[in-house]
């Protein structure tokens, strides 16, 4: 659930020109020097994709997988069979999701290699790993019962420790911070980190201009579109605008004739017909909530504006995964001027249209 279908438009689809992913503990080039494989995944998506990259002596690694026995496995089928016993270089994270970062760690132990990451993601794993263990606090406790969690389902989150490190090999107490511009040389090639943020803090994508490849881990996907979610240690924030800001900006920077290298799907071409849809997507979700809050509603009542699916109550991952998404929406329109806010007597939110936009939607309903 934590990724949000955003389909691809008939007349500008995609091309995929990659063929099939490899098997897990298989690689296959789709550039010279550049190398696709697979990690399993026991989350909504199936697989993520990383990225091998001729290094000298060894290869570097762009994200690495969860910290699971069956990741593990697949990486020692790797360094058995297609890796030949060639060595790590480095390890390469694009933000700090488990997917992306589980055994940077291990990979580090096991070869004696750095980690490079953004300082935002770094730090964040940290402090979340550090959590890991604990149960909710009170501030968090306090954000979902801001967003309309019934009782019930507080008491079930109230049950719960933060399994965070769970999937995290620790990670290295020390790191090689990689900046938005900078270029990295890698092999024989030279990569520029492109930093968007709005799924994660400072997310970085590499861009190789002269042969127009573009890593994008989960800032860019091809059939579905990255959480963007509001956390309790920040309930005010806008990723929202953060993302929209960055698919502008990858839109300048990066050529539309990039192959794209995303962390799940498969590699493809039309960069820019596919940052344009995401945009469309987001914009069509914000105004399914503008014409929704026609009444007041809690951040639970917008789940049904935005989700397909039913998000039952008792699914607590589920839950924190859309009251997160919902309320990036709601906090988005409330910094634009379209929202305004009362809370209840129990300390819940609601939200409403401003009379401005009232007016405005009544208008457009009339003419249209």
């Amino acid at each position: 659930m934590n990724k949000e279908f955003a389909p691809l438009a008939a007349d500008d689809a995609l091309c995929f020109p990659c063929g099939s992913p490899p098997a897990i503990g298989e690689w296959c080039e789709v550039a010279p020097g550049v190398h696709w494989t697979c990690m399993p995944l026991p989350i909504y998506v199936p697989t993520i994709n990383l990225w091998l990259l001729e290094d000298g002596p060894g290869v570097a690694v762009v994200d690495t997988g969860i910290n699971s026995n069956d990741t593990r496995q697949a990486w020692e089928r790797l360094f058995d069979g297609v890796l030949r016993g060639r060595p790590v270089t480095r390890v390469l994270g694009t933000h700090m999701h488990l997917d992306h970062i589980g055994l940077a760690g291990w990979l580090g132990e096991r070869f004696a290699c750095r980690l490079w990451m953004t300082r935002l993601e770094y730090l964040q794993c940290r402090m979340l790993a550090g959590d890991s263990g604990r149960g909710p606090s009170k501030e968090t406790q306090a954000f979902l019962q801001r967003a309309g969690w019934s009782e019930a389902a507080l008491a079930l989150n109230r049950e719960r420790a933060n399994t965070f490190g769970h999937m995290l090999w620790p990670l290295p107490e020390s790191f090689r911070r990689v900046s938005d511009g900078e270029r990295l040389r890698i092999g024989e090639h030279e990569w520029e980190v492109v930093v968007g943020a709005g799924h994660s803090p400072e997310h970085a994508c590499l861009y190789e201009a002269k042969r127009k490849l573009l890593i994008s881990g989960d800032q860019v996907l091809p059939q579905i579109s990255s959480n963007i979610s509001v956390h309790p240690g920040e309930p005010d924030a806008d990723p929202i605008s953060d993302w929209l800001d960055s698919l502008a900006m990858l839109r300048e920077r990066v050529s539309d004739e990039v192959l794209v290298l995303p962390a799940h799907g498969e590699p493809f071409r039309g960069l820019h017909a596919r940052l344009a849809q995401l945009e469309s997507s987001l914009q069509r979700a914000l105004d399914r909530v503008r014409r929704g809050l026609d009444r007041p509603r809690r951040v639970v009542d917008v789940f049904e504006l935005l989700f397909a699916r039913q998000i039952p109550a008792n699914d607590i991952g589920l839950m924190g995964l859309a009251t997160g998404e919902s309320l990036a929406h709601l906090n988005h329109l409330q910094q634009r001027g379209e929202l305004c806010t009362e809370t209840d007597q129990h300390g819940v939110v609601w939200y409403r249209l401003t009379p401005r936009v009232t007016e405005s939607l009544v208008r457009d309903n009339e003419q249209g």
